[in-house]
């Protein structure tokens, strides 16, 4: 039987991956349960710790149905689940501590593969530090999704929250000090004489923004004398839109829906800012919104990779999950990309969501009938 050790950072991206690997033996670290707990009470995005509940919910109710976890349980779909704490007394590679969350699961995974003396063992994690030191230690190891790091992975793929500390505090220093010069923009403001917009602004502050913060700055300026100028509009909706990417925060995503309307006023027939914006309703929990502007893109412009690829998602998120209509949608894409080499990238991440979908709908008793497997495995 196969054996999977799962990440923290998988079960956070995707709950689902628990009963994602039917006739394996699942192994979650004790070490990941400890820092789901801890998602409980840390000041991290709600998205995330509503993922958290979602591991937790599963394992209970896995346990309530087959016992021990520790002993290990029986999976739906075939195979076992089980949380394996690392033995403390268990040899260990030299380099390797356990004084932190990931050098704890990644022994737990190279006692693992050790005892049982297979190449069946894997490793599934997303993080690239992670990953590389298991190759070191000779623990195979594998990315959850084949790694596939485009806009599927702006739904699916996070950084465990441990991981958060550093690069969101480093985030948060850089926007605090953005939002200090944009309050120095507006005191100086357009109509003072000392200057215009964020020319204005002392240059050894606009040396400390990022490139992506000056051209925000250089935006909100020209909106001060100009509300309706529309590439201000879509650039700050842009900006928002890689916040949230970068922070999962919703917050975010609700300032580019505003700055996405206001630009579509002025340019209603955009249909790559109108898939954006599908993109931040669906974030900010307005899937059927986000539905019908995807469809409205797709009806007028029935190649749009992008419209097309999230109506696909939306479909399957959607409260009702219509695995068959997202189905449809991916399989429409797979379908325009596949003979196309600058388009491989697509092609792989609808392959990627099309196959999740399927287990997604057979897991619920509503097997896909439209879905061509390859002899490979995959879909097309």
């Amino acid at each position: 039987m196969k054996t999977v050790i799962l990440d923290t950072n998988v079960l956070l991206a995707d709950p689902g991956s628990l009963l994602g690997f039917p006739d394996a033996h699942v192994v979650i670290p004790e070490t990941v349960l400890g820092e789901l707990d801890k998602l409980k009470t840390s000041r991290v995005d709600p998205d995330l710790r509503f993922r958290g509940r979602e591991v937790s919910r599963i394992l209970f109710d896995l346990s309530e149905q087959g016992g021990s976890l520790v002993d290990g349980v029986d999976l739906p779909d075939g195979g076992r689940l089980s949380v394996v704490p690392l033995d403390a007394e268990g040899e260990l590679p030299d380099g390797l501590a356990t004084r932190n969350a990931d050098d704890r699961i990644l022994g737990v995974a190279y006692q693992l593969h050790r005892k049982l003396e297979a190449d069946d063992v894997r490793l599934i994690t997303n993080d690239l530090n992670m990953l590389l030191k298991a190759q070191t230690f000779g623990v195979p190891v594998e990315r959850y999704g084949d790694g596939t790091e485009a806009s599927f992975a702006r739904r699916f793929i996070v950084r465990p929250f441990q991981r958060y500390k550093i690069p969101l505090g480093i985030l948060a220093v850089a926007l605090a000090v953005f939002a200090a010069i944009v309050v120095v923009a507006i005191y100086y403001g357009p109509d003072q004489t000392s200057g215009t917009g964020s020319a204005a602004i002392p240059q050894e502050f606009k040396e400390l923004l990022t490139t992506q913060q000056r051209d925000a700055l250089d935006y909100l300026t020209t909106l001060q004398s100009n509300p309706n100028d529309k590439e201000s509009l879509r650039g700050m909706g842009d900006f928002y839109y890689d916040l949230r990417d970068q922070t999962n925060n919703v917050r975010y995503a609700l300032q580019a829906v505003a700055y996405y309307e206001r630009y579509l006023k002025l340019a209603p027939d955009d249909p790559g800012v109108r898939t954006d914006l599908a993109v931040e309703y669906f974030y900010t929990g307005q899937t059927d919104k986000a539905i019908k502007e995807t469809a409205d893109v797709v009806s007028q412009n029935p190649a749009h990779l992008q419209a097309l690829y999230w109506l696909g998602i939306f479909y399957w998120q959607a409260e009702r999950h219509d695995y068959e209509a997202a189905a449809a949608q991916l399989q429409r894409v797979i379908s325009l990309t596949k003979d196309d080499a600058n388009q491989h990238a697509m092609y792989q991440q609808a392959q990627l969501a099309l196959e999740q979908v399927a287990k997604d709908a057979a897991a619920a008793g509503k097997p896909l009938k439209s879905v061509i497997t390859t002899p490979t495995g995959g879909f097309q």
